[in-house]
């Protein structure tokens, strides 16, 4: 499990910031979910046989006997949320949520025990019409954060009926080479022989390579629905490659599935992955209801955007009031609260600590700050306080204290912008 430190927290918030607006820009509407849920969930939705149920889960049984898994992923969640509030009943929903999910596997680069994911779920909507707008969704984010190393992975799983003859095809295949399998492949076999596919065993891959292909049993409806999402990509400029090998991990993925995946961070490529999963609400016991979504690790959008050099600059503080004596401390403290008044939004440091104004210029020097406000004994003797820019040349003047709020505000619309405000004015 990784702490996110104050000098990596800007990427964080800059990747936060702009899905959120996003987001709202394409009507998700935001939810947030418990961190725990019942162990049952994930059984009944992500499938006893994926590696994530079998021995990656955290689960734990609580006093009251419950058994309590911290949640792997947020689909199941959201499914469970909608279903327990009553917000199905042939409603249509378009939600995102975020936040930390938990996994015991073998910690790598860019992936940790506790992660991060942002989660967006369309439900209620049949055509691929919400398909085409959930990769758009992605793919303008990718241009958004200026990622360019991101290729997208498409597939259709079809119908589970489609599917269920696809698997017996599968299964006599792997039957036939049952002395190439290894363990969890042989351990597969009877309960889910799709997930061989998904296998990372180098020793199994031209075996793999050479069986049957799940696009060659596409039930009639599932292929025109895939038809017309890839036309619509095309249309749109999206560039895809259709990867009959893509079967995602989890048992409840029907229809299209994609990832987006990217060469800049090694052998851990996935960055996006998602598909619809239109029978898991049925199968969670409510009604039929179509449903698509996608999960983002944010760790790695993150090293992704450090990749690219596409992190925004840090913001620094626009002033720094350095003050010298018990009295010029006070008001240091009462100007610093009525600047932040009357000028929201601007950062506004008191030197605390104490230290002499050598030290204390040193101070406001490291924090970036754009100008020092300076109190002494001198100044408030004669109600006034000391101006001084320190990013630019200029000599330091004087201001009357009941104008002071004023004429720091001219300043600041007078000094040159830092990288990270000039960003987030062009992003306004």
């Amino acid at each position: 499990m990784n702490d996110v430190l104050p000098d990596q927290i800007g990427a964080w918030q800059h990747l936060e910031q702009l899905a959120r607006r996003l987001f709202c820009a394409y009507g998700y509407e935001e939810l947030r979910l418990p961190v725990v849920e019942h162990t049952e969930l994930f059984k009944r939705s992500i499938g006893e046989f994926t590696d994530i149920v079998e021995k990656e889960m955290y689960t734990f049984q609580d006093v009251g006997g419950d058994s309590l898994t911290l949640r792997p992923e947020a689909t199941a969640g959201v499914a469970r949320a909608v279903i327990s509030n009553g917000l199905l009943r042939g409603a249509r929903h378009k939600l995102w949520c975020s936040g930390p999910m938990f996994r015991h596997e073998r910690p790598q680069a860019g992936r940790y025990r506790q992660f991060h994911q942002i989660d967006v779920e369309a439900l209620g909507f049949p055509g691929p019409d919400v398909d085409i707008e959930l990769i758009a969704l992605t793919a303008r984010l990718w241009r958004e954060l200026g990622l360019t190393r991101v290729r997208l992975m498409l597939n259709s799983l079809g119908t589970p009926a489609a599917r269920a003859g696809y698997r017996e095809r599968l299964v006599d295949y792997f039957r036939a080479h049952e002395d190439k399998l290894d363990e969890d492949s042989r351990r597969r076999l009877a309960g889910n022989p799709l997930r061989i596919l998904d296998s990372k065993n180098p020793h199994m891959r031209a075996l793999i390579d050479a069986a049957p292909l799940l696009t060659d049993y596409l039930d009639a409806e599932s292929r025109a629905h895939f038809e017309a999402l890839c036309a619509a990509l095309e249309g749109l400029g999206i560039p895809y490659t259709v990867n009959p090998r893509l079967v995602r991990g989890l048992d409840y993925y029907s229809r299209t599935v994609f990832e987006w995946v990217s060469d800049a961070l090694g052998s851990q490529d996935a960055v996006c992955s998602g598909g619809r999963y239109d029978g898991l609400i049925a199968q969670l016991g409510a009604e039929s209801t179509p449903a698509i979504g996608f999960a983002m690790g944010m760790e790695r959008c993150v090293a992704l955007m450090q990749a690219a050099g596409s992190v925004p600059a840090a913001s620094s503080p626009e002033l720094y009031i350095v003050a010298s004596g018990a009295l010029a401390e006070r008001e240091a403290a009462r100007l610093a609260e009525q600047l932040r008044d009357v000028l929201p939004g601007r950062a506004v440091l008191t030197n605390l600590g104490g230290g002499n104004f050598k030290t204390q210029f040193r101070r406001a020097d490291r924090s970036g700050a754009r100008l020092a406000l300076i109190l002494g004994e001198e100044e408030l003797a004669r109600g006034v306080a000391g101006v001084k820019p320190l990013r630019r040349e200029g000599g330091q003047s004087e201001c009357p204290l009941p104008l002071l709020a004023e004429r720091i505000g001219q300043l600041l619309e007078q000094e040159p912008l830092g990288a990270a405000a000039r960003d987030e004015l062009g992003r306004g």
